[in-house]
């Protein structure tokens, strides 16, 4: 048997949070577990599972599930050479033009087509993924036993519900639970685009019928996607991280401001629903110990799922202080604007810091991270 059977069977998945720039920080993660896997082997994550900037990065290595170096290699390339203007309109006239059309669009008829409105315009963050992602793949490596399945999470806005959008063997059947569901679909870059368009700050996406935007937003459950799709080991690379306070004044706490307050909603939209569900599948694990192996065999419902978890060891927003001055001046102007500036506590700074030498920094940190629970990765994944 193949070593790629092997790791079909393992039935490991990887489950990508979201976070905007932050996801810089899960490729050192990945850049690191790379130095434990043997040269063109195929990736040891056979379900992969991705939710806003994790979706993307989800996908890629679903473009290269065959060779989980090259996937990595590819994969921190783009994200230690791109700028901000990779990602979102930066230059002032188009800053201002995209804010107006917006503002314009408000007193359209309803029967107009309006176009979505957002703080920013993500447009080069298409084109981008366009050129770097060859869809095609994704079903060459599901047919040639790489991968087994893979999911990009987004939010419908027209209903509610939280959507996995997935790729998958055959055999692997939609589901439906309450204000959840997959979908089995061809993947493309308007799923990366829905999933990745952060609240307010990106626009949103329509898909059918649909207006989509950030996966985080509604998901009630993000280890879901992955047990449906067959995991019985997950591996998570989370965003929980230390708070260190910029600028901490105890004698004289000051109230938060807004731009704070948004900061830390985002910051709830993309951890805490984690935090939920990991401590629920522990909780259930626990209550299957209680329940004889015999009536567990007879039920395929009732399983025991491991887990790992992998958070950054230091504060984002401390790391994304220190680079404030890369942001162009456009972009400074328009995040003053909002109550955000180079002394702001707000955590909304390292989410659009689509910068290299911040992002170089989050892959540092992730890559020491990983190295330093080097065994207890290896022995996770069977790597011994």
């Amino acid at each position: 048997m193949t070593r790629k059977r092997n790791y079909l069977d393992s039935k490991n998945a990887l489950v990508l949070t979201g976070g905007g720039a932050r996801a810089a920080y899960q490729v050192g993660v990945l850049s690191a577990i790379a130095k434990f896997v043997p040269r063109n082997h195929g990736i040891p994550f056979p379900i992969l599972c991705g939710t806003s900037a994790g979706a993307i990065n989800s996908t890629a290595l679903a473009c290269y599930a065959s060779c989980y170096h090259l996937g990595v290699k590819k994969l921190e390339w783009v994200w230690k050479n791109f700028n901000i203007e990779s990602i979102y309109h930066c230059e002032a006239t188009k800053i201002i033009s995209h804010i107006s059309l917006g503002m314009l669009a408000s007193f359209q008829a309803d029967y107009a087509n309006k176009k979505p409105r957002s703080l920013l315009n993500n447009a080069p963050l298409r084109l981008l993924l366009n050129k770097m992602l060859d869809f095609q793949r994704i079903d060459n490596n599901i047919l040639r036993g790489y991968l087994s399945a893979v999911s990009v999470t987004a939010s419908s806005y027209s209903n509610g519900d939280s959507i996995s959008f997935y790729q998958s063997v055959d055999g692997t059947e939609p589901w439906q639970r309450v204000k959840r569901r997959g979908e089995a679909t061809q993947l493309n870059t308007e799923h990366l685009m829905a999933s990745s368009a952060i609240p307010m700050v990106f626009p949103s996406v329509k898909i059918k019928n649909q207006h989509f935007g950030d996966g985080s937003v509604h998901q009630l459950s993000p280890l879901s996607p992955a047990i449906h799709l067959g995991a019985k080991r997950i591996f998570v690379i989370g965003v929980d991280q230390p708070k260190e306070p910029l600028h901490a004044n105890e004698n004289n706490p000051h109230p938060p401001s807004s731009a704070t307050i948004a900061g830390h909603l985002l910051d709830s939209i993309f951890a805490d629903t984690m935090h939920s569900d990991l401590e629920r599948m522990r909780r259930i694990n626990d209550t299957l110990t209680l329940i004889p192996e015999e009536i567990r065999q007879e039920n395929d419902g009732l399983q025991h799922i491991d887990s790992f978890v992998l958070n950054p060891s230091h504060d984002f927003n401390a790391i994304a202080a220190s680079f404030y001055d890369d942001i162009p001046m456009s972009v400074k102007l328009l995040l003053r604007s909002i109550g955000i500036g180079n002394d702001a506590e707000s955590s909304i700074v390292s989410y659009l810091l689509f910068d290299k030498n911040f992002c170089s920094e989050l892959i540092k940190l992730g890559f020491n991270d990983a190295l330093a629970k080097e065994k207890e990765i290896r022995d996770f994944l069977f790597f011994k």
